[in-house]
């Protein structure tokens, strides 16, 4: 018989507690009073819910999205049921103690913060309450493509693992407009092609007793009833027009599917579902949806790109004719029945705004790309970070300009790090930049005042180029109403070789600044060194740097890896975001790298392999849909800058560099 516990001592009735004593032992009760024994205490919850326990029960492996032809388990396409698999391998179980709370999310940066659960810095699949899910709102034209772009560039610099699922791509694609790419440009999988979405096994999927298939979300083909291609115009959009109406709905929820199995299953941080999602009915359904397959941890935004300026609107929706649903369509026929369109959609539109608030969701509403952003309720480190690069957001024409220093005395010797001077190769490029920058700073004001003058609203005969989408107070003009010139900064590091390259600006010209945060990677033990020194010192580090760049970090104190520099640059990225001025940034070979990889929306594989050759200039020219990228090459016979018309970004390898953008 096991031995029973004498019950503790209490203090006599009257006598007071001791004011040394711990709180709870001064408000413990006498029991000889006590009528009815204490409740017994529940059991302790579980600090997962039971989505995220289905998906830490989930394999670590990427689905195939393709049916398949064989019988087994592995052929299950989409959010197959969680129980068909081993436990997850990736994410260790949980360490911390039972919680009857969701345990708490916070902070996770790659390279920044670590935990047992998450040892690199990346989101687990365990924490779905730091995953985010962003619902673009919005009528045609108001610029939402352009904001999830920058926004998909933005958090996959920072090694947050973001997608773009575009409802309006697997529209034309279901409609049977245009086939559906064999492999997208940006190595993602292809776009599902309209029909089966989802396999019969998700169709039937049911979590802790929810169904994922209520009565409002019909999972049949969105090809089903169409026989050819299903026509693009006005009318498609119409209310009214009850088969394209269903087609459009269902192509949103399967595409939305498809954004919840990459955030469940393939790793995924943030997904990003680019849509008009324009009606109270799409934006609940969604949200059900949601919900339904992922649970309430997981934090939804809602990102709504409004425009109130005429000048904005009708520059977006002449840039819209360039699209695939216009291409090669009479220019003005195209701009009359893509206004149709809209006005399709303003008859059912709702704006962000009391329904949500009342319900309490996060959403963020963006006006005039950024000329004022509103937001509510927003919880979470990542959507925290999405409105704070969203506050930056312009659309004035501007140029960017990156370089390394000129060539330095180190660079001679074959040593990394340091803070050596200039050779006199590396004074002459520097004397040749400042009057190249000069020159190309000129040019591009004469293009901007030819380009004033050829865009009008409305249009007059013989415009060729629509006007620059930006809102009309984001630039000075003089008293005719022509822009005045942009000023221009020019941005070193704090090292002598980087302030050296700019010493032939002029400070009435140019706004010169150093900055720290452009400071090369810094070696720890190794700066001063040579490759050959550091690989017979230290064999073992050669070898892992050489097995991990990005994340390796050299040891010794001040010793960094690529995404210690990524985050010391995000700084820098918001600001150039922010500033309508040109800027010409004179920085290091990693850097370099790193502000390169941005702006051209580099994969992960190649930030740090990219071949950044001393003596090369790269130019940035920000678009509504894109960046306009040029090369110029340092001629030392010359002392000038040869443009290289289709450059071709390497690798350490030589190996074409695949550019996002």
């Amino acid at each position: 018989m096991a031995p029973t516990a004498s019950p503790p001592k209490v203090p006599p009735v009257n006598s007071k507690p001791s004011q040394c004593a711990p709180r709870f032992l001064q408000m413990t009760a006498d029991p000889v009073i006590m009528e009815t024994p204490p409740t017994p205490s529940a059991p302790r919850q579980s600090q997962h819910s039971e989505i995220a326990k289905a998906v830490m029960a989930a394999p670590a492996v990427t689905m195939s999205r393709t049916k398949s032809t064989s019988s087994n388990k592995e052929g299950a396409d989409f959010l197959a049921p969680p129980d068909l698999y081993p436990i997850l391998s990736d994410t260790p179980l949980a360490t911390a103690p039972n919680s009857p709370r969701i345990r708490a999310t916070t902070i996770d940066v790659p390279g920044l913060t670590k935990s047992k659960v998450s040892p690199d810095g990346r989101i687990a699949n365990r924490d779905l309450g730091s995953k985010l899910v962003i619902v673009m709102v919005g009528l045609p034209a108001r610029g939402k493509s352009y904001v999830t772009k920058k926004l998909e560039r933005y958090l996959n610099w920072l090694q947050h693992d973001t997608r773009i699922f575009n409802v309006g791509n697997r529209r034309r694609v279901a409609a049977g407009v245009v086939e559906g790419p064999a492999k997208a440009a940006n190595g993602h999988p292809p776009p599902v092609q309209g029909t089966g979405l989802l396999s019969s096994s998700f169709a039937q999927l049911d979590i802790d007793g929810i169904a994922s298939a209520g009565p409002t979300h019909r999972r049949t083909s969105s090809t089903g009833d169409i026989a050819g291609s299903m026509d693009q115009t006005a009318e498609f959009f119409d209310p009214k027009n009850t088969a394209a109406s269903e087609l459009r709905e269902q192509v949103a929820l399967e595409t939305l599917d498809e954004l919840l199995h990459y955030i469940l299953y393939e790793g995924g941080s943030v997904g990003i579902l680019d849509a008009t999602n324009s009606t109270l009915k799409r934006r609940k359904a969604v949200l059900d949806r949601i919900r339904q397959v992922a649970g309430k941890e997981i934090g939804v935004v809602f990102l709504e790109s409004e425009c109130t300026d005429e000048k904005l609107l009708e520059a977006n929706m002449r840039l819209k004719l360039q699209g695939p649903d216009y291409k090669d369509s009479d220019p003005v026929q195209a701009l009359a029945d893509f206004k149709r369109r809209v006005k399709m959609y303003e008859t059912t539109y709702v704006s962000l705004g009391d329904f949500e608030e009342k319900l309490g969701m996060q959403y963020i509403k963006m006006i005039d790309v950024g000329r004022k952003v509103v937001t509510h309720q927003i919880r979470g480190f990542l959507a925290a970070q999405t409105v704070y690069f969203l506050l930056n957001f312009h659309l004035s024409p501007r140029q960017i300009w990156i370089t390394r220093h000129g060539e330095s005395e180190d660079n001679v010797a074959g040593k990394i790090g340091g803070d050596a001077s200039l050779s006199p190769e590396g004074k002459r490029y520097a004397k040749a930049l400042a009057s190249f920058v000069a020159y190309q700073k000129k040019h591009f004001h004469e293009r901007l005042l030819q380009k004033h003058s050829t865009s009008h609203l409305p249009p007059h005969m013989g415009d060729t180029t629509p006007p620059n989408p930006q809102y009309r107070n984001t630039y000075q003009e003089d008293d005719e109403g022509q822009p005045l010139e942009k000023n221009f900064c020019v941005w070193t590091s704090m090292l002598k070789r980087s302030i050296e390259t700019a010493e032939y600006f002029d400070e009435e010209e140019y706004d010169i600044k150093q900055m720290r945060m452009l400071n090369e990677l810094n070696a720890g033990n190794a700066e001063g060194l040579t490759y050959d020194e550091i690989r017979a010192q230290w064999p073992d580090q050669y070898a892992a740097r050489k097995r991990d760049k990005l994340r390796y970090r050299y040891p010794g104190a001040g010793g960094e890896s690529y995404l210690d520099v990524i985050n010391r640059l995000r700084a820098v990225i918001v600001e150039v975001e922010r500033m309508q001025d040109h800027v010409l940034l004179v920085a290091h070979r990693v850097v370099a790298r790193v502000l390169l990889a941005y702006f051209l929306g580099l994969r992960r594989e190649d930030v740090a392999s990219l071949d950044v050759p001393l003596g090369t200039l790269y130019m940035l020219e920000p678009k509504p849909y894109g960046v306009d990228f040029k090369v110029y090459v340092y001629n030392s016979q010359t002392q000038w800058f040869d443009y290289k018309e289709d450059y071709k970004l390497k690798n350490d390898e030589q190996k074409d560099v695949v550019i996002g953008r």
